[in-house]
């Protein structure tokens, strides 16, 4: 099930977000967030507004889409969501010497997850250093593909692999 994020630019005035969300609602999409910013007038004196919604197939909305353009609604972008779950993760150890470059291209390799984020701390040359790494994939089930990968890949680097840090317990 595709999620789909648009950035639409409405008028500051009543019922103009009813407008926008009638044809999701009515072309099958579930709406999943949306994100109002009455400080960011554009230059055309609008509020951008971005939505993110779910839908059975693209060509579910693409549909939307034209809907919404049809009631005079300006859509400035629309993208399909590709990574939706997301994680991170403590690596402990020789990073750098272990080959981080090789560590983020077989998590980057799979095509269902990317490491999209990192920290890194190296106190000094020969001592272990600590990366922060955030993975997203497209699937919960893919994530956890992702994780047993890096799992294997810390055993064979002789890494720490500290799991996950930003999920409650």
């Amino acid at each position: 099930m595709p999620v789909i994020s648009i950035v639409v630019e409405l008028l500051d005035k009543p019922g103009q977000l009813l407008n926008t969300l009638e044809p999701i609602s009515k072309g099958g999409g579930n709406i999943i967030s949306i994100i109002h910013q009455r400080d960011k007038i554009t230059p055309l004196k609008r509020v951008p507004v971005e939505i993110s919604f779910s839908v059975e197939d693209q060509k579910d909305a693409m549909r939307i889409i034209e809907k919404i353009k049809e009631r005079g609604v300006i859509v400035k972008s629309y993208n399909e969501l590709r990574l939706l779950a997301t994680t991170s993760v403590m690596l402990i150890g020789h990073i750098v010497k272990t080959d981080l470059s090789d560590t983020i291209n077989r998590i980057d390799s799979t095509g269902f997850a990317e490491v999209v984020d990192m920290e890194m701390s190296m106190p000094e040359l020969n001592r272990p250093s600590t990366a922060m790494i955030t993975i997203s994939a497209t699937r919960q089930d893919k994530l956890d593909e992702a994780l047993d990968i890096l799992r294997e890949i810390c055993k064979t680097k002789n890494l720490l692999l500290v799991e996950p840090i930003n999920e409650e317990l």
